[in-house]
C-alpha cells in the first residue's frame, strides 16, 4: 500500500465538496436575484468569470483521481454516443473561452449544425453521420479527459484550424487530432509524452509545454489497451491519433 499516494488521492478527492459549495453559491447569485439582490454587470462579469475557472478547478480534481483510477487498473466500461461525448466535451472547452459558442452547441440538433459552429470557430469536424449516433462500449470519463487533453493542446497551438477526424474500423475506434502550429521537431516525438517536459522557446514563439497533459494522455490511453500516435515535423503542425480497441457491450 503506498500511504503517501493515498494521503496525496484522499487530499485531490476532498477538495471536490468546498469546489461544489463555491460552484452552487455562484450559480445562485447569479441565478436568483429575485432571493439575493440584483447584481451590476460589472458584478455579473466576474461571478461568470469566477464560475468558469471553478469548473476548470473541478474539471482538473476529476482529471487527477481519474489517472489515479488508471494507476490502480480500474476502468469503468459504459455504452455511450460518440455525439454525446462530442458534445459535452466541445461545451466544457468553450464555456472557459466563449460562451456564446457553448450555447449554440447546447442546441445543436444536427450533426452539420454543429460542424458549422465549429468552423466558423475554426475546428474541422471529420465523421460519418451514422457513426456520429452510434454507441460505443468504453471508459467515457478516461475518454472525455483524452479528449479534452488533445484538443486543448491543439487549441493552443494552432495558427488556424484543428482537424478533428472520427472513424471506426471492426472493433477498433480511431481518432486523431491535428493542429497546424509549428509542429515538433522529431528528436522530441519521444520526451513530449514525459511529464513535465517542455520544447524551448524558439524565435520568440510559445513553448509547448505538455506538463502532465500528454503524459496522462498517454497513461490514459494504454491503460483501454489502445495505441498513441504522433505525426509531426518543424513548422508542419502537430497530428495526435489514437487507436482504440472497442469491447463487446455489457
Amino acid at each position: 500500500m503506498d500511504r503517501e499516494k493515498i494521503k496525496i488521492d484522499l487530499l485531490i478527492h476532498d477538495l471536490k465538496v468546498p469546489l461544489a459549495i463555491v460552484e452552487s453559491g455562484i450559480t445562485l447569485l447569479l441565478e436568483k436575484p429575485e432571493k439575493y439582490g440584483p447584481l451590476t454587470a460589472k458584478q455579473k462579469k466576474v461571478l461568470i468569470r469566477t464560475l468558469r475557472n471553478t469548473k476548470v478547478t473541478q474539471t482538473l480534481v476529476n482529471d487527477a483521481l481519474e489517472l489515479g483510477k488508471s494507476r490502480e487498473g480500474i476502468v469503468n466500461l459504459t455504452s455511450f454516443s460518440l455525439s454525446n461525448l462530442f458534445e459535452e466535451t466541445l461545451i466544457e472547452l468553450f464555456d472557459l473561452v466563449d460562451i456564446n459558442t457553448s450555447e449554440r452547441i447546447k442546441t445543436c440538433t444536427e450533426l452539420s449544425e454543429l460542424k458549422e459552429i465549429l468552423s466558423e470557430n475554426g475546428l474541422a469536424l471529420i465523421i460519418d453521420e451514422g457513426l456520429w449516433s452510434q454507441d460505443v462500449c468504453l471508459d467515457e470519463a478516461k475518454i472525455k479527459q483524452i479528449l479534452r487533453n488533445l484538443l486543448n493542446n491543439a487549441l493552443k497551438y494552432r495558427k488556424s484550424i484543428v482537424e478533428i477526424k472520427v472513424d471506426k474500423k471492426d472493433d477498433h475506434l480511431f481518432l486523431s487530432v491535428k493542429d497546424d502550429g509549428e509542429g515538433i521537431p522529431s528528436v522530441f516525438h519521444k520526451k513530449i509524452f514525459e511529464s513535465y517536459f517542455q520544447l524551448e522557446a524558439k524565435n520568440g514563439a510559445p513553448i509547448r509545454g505538455s506538463g502532465l497533459g500528454l503524459a496522462g494522455v498517454l497513461i490514459l490511453v494504454e491503460d483501454l489497451g489502445g495505441k498513441l500516435f504522433l505525426e509531426s515535423e518543424e513548422g508542419e503542425g502537430a497530428d495526435f491519433s489514437l487507436e482504440l480497441p472497442l469491447p463487446k457491450k455489457t
